[in-house]
């Protein structure tokens, strides 16, 4: 998996609640946006379905553009936070 910066900070910032983004919106959008590949194809790179990298597509794109227009950081969730999070709550149980 690629390396990703995981937080951008506005300047100015404008508002202190953060924009979360998911590391699969992420590499949808580079996939879709920067290599111009079709949903089918950037899902056939992800395993998931077209359908799947058009939400997260559309998702991100959204994300990014709340965070632009109303100056609120942007944090990229890494996969590993999400699986560390989801292994510790099942050692708990």
């Amino acid at each position: 998996m690629r390396k990703f910066i995981e937080r951008l900070e506005p300047s100015p910032k404008q508002a202190d609640e953060p924009i979360y983004l998911d590391v699969a919106e992420v590499e949808a959008l580079r996939l879709v946006e920067l290599e111009k590949l079709t949903c089918e194809e950037a899902g056939g790179r992800m395993n998931v379905s077209r359908n799947t990298v058009w939400r997260l597509v559309e998702s991100g794109r959204e994300k990014l553009v709340r965070a632009i227009i109303e100056g609120r950081p942007i944090i990229i969730l890494r996969e590993q936070l999400i699986e560390d999070s989801s292994a510790g709550a099942g050692a708990k149980a």
